[in-house]
């Protein structure tokens, strides 16, 4: 039975990563091209859970690997594979994971806002959005297109703009009553008709790790 959007679409994410999150969407692109559109080499690729990469995120470099619980630490091949690829022995500070959804890769990630330093190579194929909250609970919007930055806006804040004013960019207006990046995830929604669903964004998906 297909959910309907307002269980599987996107403004939940402001719920779920309630801290800090950032969702990034790149029209036409894999998650793996995604994910190398960002630096990420392919061969470093690793699939991580939501939970697993939480886990790396926040351990100390001092703390033993046998303390994560996603890991077996004593399985030789996995411990290898995480250190080449950056996640051990210290933890990186930004892990992205990616996936894909109607014609569009995806990439969250928790605390962090490494995808939107590269909205414009994002965007190559078509549209690129970028929505990030931070722990202070600012939000943010990018918006690139064929390898342009259109523009990035703080919702609801018009004097912060960069760029096409976003009325005339994206025809967004937030409402005065609604929570600024719930309301662009909302337009996000209706505009490209996208229900991500969130047992898919909590299993295992392909992630990079970055110093």
């Amino acid at each position: 039975m297909k959910r309907g959007r307002t269980e599987n679409g996107l403004r939940w994410i402001a719920d779920a990563y309630g801290t800090s999150f950032t969702l990034t969407l790149s029209e036409g692109l894999s998650p793996y091209e995604l994910l190398r559109g960002i630096g990420a080499e392919e061969h470093h690729l690793v699939p991580l859970s939501r939970s697993a990469a939480y886990e790396l995120l926040l351990r100390s470099e001092d703390d033993h690997i046998s303390d994560l619980d996603f890991l077996d630490w004593e399985d030789e091949a996995a411990v290898t594979r995480l250190t080449r690829a950056g996640f051990l022995p210290a933890p990186p500070d930004v892990i992205v994971r990616a996936g894909s959804v109607a014609g569009w890769a995806y990439a969250l990630e928790e605390f962090s806002s490494y995808t939107g330093n590269h909205l414009a190579a994002l965007s190559q194929r078509g549209r690129a959005f970028c929505v990030h909250r931070n722990a202070k609970g600012f939000s943010s919007v990018g918006y690139a297109v064929h390898g342009e930055t259109v523009t990035t806006f703080e919702p609801g804040l018009p004097h912060l703009t960069s760029g096409i004013p976003a009325e005339e960019a994206l025809g967004f207006v937030p409402g005065d009553d609604e929570v600024a990046d719930v309301a662009f995830l909302q337009f996000l929604e209706r505009e490209l008709d996208i229900c991500l669903p969130w047992e898919e964004t909590e299993a295992e998906l392909p992630a990079a790790a970055f110093a």
